[in-house]
């Protein structure tokens, strides 16, 4: 791999020490090349032309998911880090969640950090793919279908961004159905079709019925 093509990683732990055992080990490692914040900048400065380079990528421990972790954590993006990994001590479903919404890539308990894991979770967060753990992935998406079912579903929404309403029309619309049919068989009037297709196409700015349809199909939303 050469220099060009090795990924920029930008390492900020809370503790000296990990932080000092992060660069050492990736320092050594040919696939990444360490950044600081000078260079970060510099890289964020860049015009988003450069399409070939690989994005940089923020590596970040802590301990626990607290407050001062979230700041860096934001920083991080703020800087102009568009992947995030997260290596932490304690991982909870709570703190799990807020990593998800943070927009992390990929989490690593710091017991299982091996070099080897480290730069193939850098190198997934650079690619665009997203890597956790079997047992937290299966939390968090035990996290949810809890809420779907006792926050948003009492609501008539879901955690696809569409209500049921707008899930069942898009569905019969995949399947060939017109607006008639679509009333007939869901017990709506036309105009109620044409209204939620009209609510999801502004919503989601979209150019048409057939386009709803493959945005939805696309993003797992039916």
């Amino acid at each position: 791999m050469t220099t060009q093509q090795r990924i920029p990683v930008w390492v900020k732990a809370l503790d000296p020490l990990s932080q000092f055992g992060l660069v050492h080990t990736l320092r050594q490692r040919s696939e990444v090349a360490l950044i600081n914040e000078t260079d970060l900048a510099a890289l964020h400065s860049q015009s988003t032309d450069q399409r070939t380079a690989p994005p940089a990528v923020a590596l970040i421990a802590v301990d626990s998911l607290d407050a001062a972790a979230v700041h860096v954590l934001r920083s991080a993006t703020q800087r102009g880090c568009r992947r995030t990994v997260l290596i932490g001590s304690v991982i909870d479903d709570d703190a799990l969640m807020t990593a998800v919404e943070l927009g992390v890539s990929g989490v690593l308990r710091r017991t299982e950090a091996t070099a080897d894991r480290i730069v193939h979770l850098v190198q997934s967060a650079a690619a665009g793919d997203g890597s956790l753990p079997p047992d937290l992935l299966g939390r968090l998406l035990g996290q949810v279908s809890r809420m779907q079912r006792h926050v948003l579903a009492p609501r008539g929404l879901s955690h696809t961004g569409l209500s049921d309403r707008e899930t069942q029309v898009l569905r019969l619309v995949a399947d060939g159905k017109d607006t008639q049919e679509i009333a007939r068989e869901l017990s709506y009037s036309e105009r109620t079709v044409k209204n939620v297709l009209h609510d999801v196409t502004s919503r989601l700015q979209l150019k048409n019925r057939s386009h709803a349809v493959a945005y939805a199909l696309r993003e797992g939303l039916i």
